[in-house]
């Protein structure tokens, strides 16, 4: 059966041009043959010229997702197969594959689906339509993948649950696929052991972009008053316990988060050390600073304050609020751990953020390093939408 042909207009198609997989609906000059939503399609420029394959779903802004530039390329098993093989050997190469994210969307060049793998989980979350169809095939790929390497998975969750489905007129869902198992399962990273909720935790169930990011402040923390901020389930407080952190507090909105950074500090015999209490971080700040607290090391890893260009102009008020408070807490020659995770703050808006609010406060920063999302989580350079994880460390001194 003959694939229907999405073309271009004239002048249109510059993302998907300068190498990213993404074809938006006013782009699309006409579409010729029949097809379903989900399909399989050609993409030509306004000239008829080749562009690639790739799936259609005319409910999207994005109405086409590329999987592969060669018109001839069959989508078919043997081709799910090499994509997953590239996805997987790439993460033997780059980090600790005991957890990690096997699949990362777009810079995978699989758009739309993102599998992360807890120990013996693979836990899966699909936001596109045509990779929704592919889905099954490419998990019993895997699998038998990771058999060739003696890494045998005992279950499937999926968390198809995030909202940006409805964009694609698809419902939320999420469960087993295949046979039910326990949904907390435990990892370790870092040499911190973890309980992670797969079934009911944010997004995929833990956040392993920060991995290297939490290591590298282990050596910062050692004999340290610290304090994390938006903790979730306590990642970066345990990092610092582990390190030899003299107290830890971690601070976090959620009560059932707080409840199960409380266990995970359990497991690591760190509950002597590492304190965690249920406070909203923006009316905490200003209390400790007020009682005159101070810290050697303050951590900053708020969610997303902003998720569209829209709000970007309120998130930056949030950003500097929270780093202004942060540094006033952070004692003279202490160090700052901050970020953020929306790819719509930019590395340059949210630098000149963080300088406004050490300007605002009379806080000189040095720069220890700046860093991004761990390498499970590759930055395709043509894909926007992949560097999202600005993460910077600095030491805070007073004017002098």
């Amino acid at each position: 059966m003959s694939l229907a042909v999405v073309t271009l207009k004239k002048g249109e198609g510059r993302f998907l041009k300068s190498g990213g997989l993404w074809v938006y609906d006013n782009e699309i000059a006409s579409i010729m043959g029949s097809f379903n939503n989900g399909d399989i399609v050609l993409v030509h420029d306004f000239d008829g010229y080749p562009m690639g394959r790739g799936f259609i779903n005319t409910n999207s802004k994005i109405s086409v997702r590329m999987l592969t530039r060669d018109e001839h390329t069959e989508i078919n098993e043997e081709f799910i197969r090499q994509r997953v093989r590239d996805a997987w050997d790439y993460r033997r190469k780059v980090v600790d594959t005991g957890s990690c994210r096997i699949i990362f969307g777009e810079a995978d060049f699989l758009p739309g689906l993102v599998v992360d793998k807890f120990s013996d989980v693979l836990v899966v979350q699909s936001l596109a339509l045509g990779i929704d169809r592919l889905k099954e095939t490419i998990i019993r790929v895997l699998k038998e993948i990771l058999e060739e390497d003696g890494i045998h998975i005992r279950g499937v969750y999926e968390r198809s649950d995030a909202k940006v489905r409805r964009q694609e007129g698809m419902e939320l869902t999420k469960g087993f696929i295949g046979e039910e198992f326990p949904t907390i399962v435990q990892i370790e990273e870092n040499g911190v052991k973890y309980e992670v909720d797969i079934k009911d935790g944010q997004k995929t169930g833990f956040f392993l972009d920060q991995k290297y990011n939490r290591l590298a402040l282990q050596r910062l923390c050692k004999n340290a008053k610290v304090l994390d901020c938006f903790t979730h389930t306590g990642s970066f407080a345990l990092n610092a316990g582990i390190a030899g952190a003299k107290s830890v507090i971690g601070v976090d909105a959620s009560e059932t988060a707080v409840k199960q950074a409380r266990r995970n500090a359990e497991l690591n015999g760190l509950d002597g050390k590492v304190k965690f209490i249920c406070e909203d971080v923006f009316e905490l700040l200003p209390e400790l600073e007020e009682k005159g607290e101070k810290f050697d090391v303050v951590i900053l890893d708020p969610p997303a304050f902003t998720k569209s260009r829209s709000s970007v102009k309120n998130a930056v008020k949030g950003y500097r609020e929270i780093n202004l408070r942060a540094m006033r807490l952070v004692k003279d020659g202490g160090f700052l751990a901050t970020c953020s995770c929306s790819h719509f703050m930019t590395y340059e808006l949210f630098t000149q953020t963080i300088g406004q609010a050490a300007k605002n406060v009379h806080k000189r920063l040095r720069q220890v390093e700046y860093r991004t999302q761990a390498p499970d989580h590759p930055i395709l350079w043509s894909a926007d939408e992949s560097y999202y994880l600005k993460f910077y460390i600095f030491q805070v001194c007073n004017d002098r």
